[in-house]
C-alpha cells in the first residue's frame, strides 16, 4: 500500500512538472533551449510578410532578413549573458547582455547603431536618462533606456498591442522590428521572422542564462515600444 502512495505521488509530482514546463509563460522555458511546440488545438494563423525589401549592403538579401539572421547568430552560439563594462564599449564575441543582440543584429545590416548613438548623446545628452549627464561611449549604447530614446527618436513607432490570432495587427508585427520592455523589466529584443501557429511572432533576445528565440507572447509585462528602422 505504501510503495502504492509513493509511485502516485511520484507520478502526481511528474505530471506537475511536466505541465509546468510545458505551460509556463506559453512554452518559454522549452523556446529558450530550442525546443518549440504549440498547442495542436489552436488553429493555424498566416500572416503574409511585409517587411522591406531594402538591401543596404547588396547581398541579396533583404535588411529585415539580415538583421534577424545576424540576430540569430546569438541564439545558435547560446551567447552567455554577461553584464559588464568593457574598455571601447564592445563585448566578446561569446558574450553579451539583451542590448548586445540589437548592436549586432543590425550590423548585419551595416548599421552601426553605437556610431550613430554615440553621435546623438553627443549632441543631446540631456535627453538620455542612462547618460546621467556625462557621456561614456564604452557603455552608453549598451543601456536599455538609451537604446529606447534613440528609437523614439529616429525610427518608425508602431503599435504595441499584440493580438493573436487577428491577421491585420500581426501584419504590423515584422521581422527585424525592436521590441523594448520598460515597465520593471528592462528588455528588448528583434522580432524573428518564425511565427507560433497563431500568427504571433517569435522573439530573439538575450536573458540569464543564455540568447534564446521565444514567443513574443510569452511576455507579459506591458510592451513599451516597438519599432522599425528606417531603411
Amino acid at each position: 500500500m505504501k510503495v502504492k502512495k509513493r509511485r502516485l505521488s511520484l507520478f502526481i509530482v511528474l505530471t506537475a512538472m511536466i505541465l509546468f514546463i510545458l505551460f509556463y509563460k506559453n512554452g518559454i522555458l522549452l523556446d529558450s533551449i530550442g525546443i518549440h511546440l504549440s498547442n495542436p488545438f489552436t488553429p493555424k494563423v498566416t500572416i503574409e510578410d511585409n517587411y522591406s525589401t531594402t538591401d543596404r549592403n547588396n547581398n541579396g538579401i533583404p535588411d529585415p532578413i539580415d538583421i534577424v539572421t545576424t540576430a540569430r547568430k546569438e541564439v545558435e552560439q547560446k551567447t552567455t549573458y554577461k553584464s559588464a563594462y568593457y574598455a571601447g564599449g564592445y563585448p566578446p564575441n561569446d558574450e553579451g547582455v539583451c542590448t548586445d543582440v540589437i548592436w549586432r543584429g543590425l550590423l548585419g545590416a551595416d548599421i552601426n547603431l553605437k556610431d550613430v548613438m554615440d553621435e546623438d548623446i553627443s549632441s543631446h545628452t540631456k535627453l538620455y536618462p542612462r547618460v546621467g549627464g556625462s557621456p561614456d561611449p564604452n557603455i552608453d549604447f549598451r543601456r536599455v533606456p538609451n537604446q529606447f530614446v534613440y528609437f523614439q527618436r529616429f525610427t518608425e513607432s508602431l503599435t504595441t498591442e499584440l493580438i493573436p490570432g487577428d491577421v491585420e495587427n500581426l501584419k504590423e508585427w515584422q521581422p527585424g522590428d525592436i521590441v523594448f520592455f520598460l515597465d520593471g523589466y528592462h528588455h528588448v529584443g528583434i522580432v524573428s521572422d518564425k511565427r507560433a501557429k497563431d500568427g504571433t511572432p517569435y522573439f530573439i533576445h538575450n536573458n540569464p542564462p543564455f540568447a534564446a528565440e521565444v514567443k513574443l507572447s510569452s511576455f507579459k509585462t506591458p510592451i513599451a515600444g516597438h519599432f522599425r528602422w528606417n531603411y
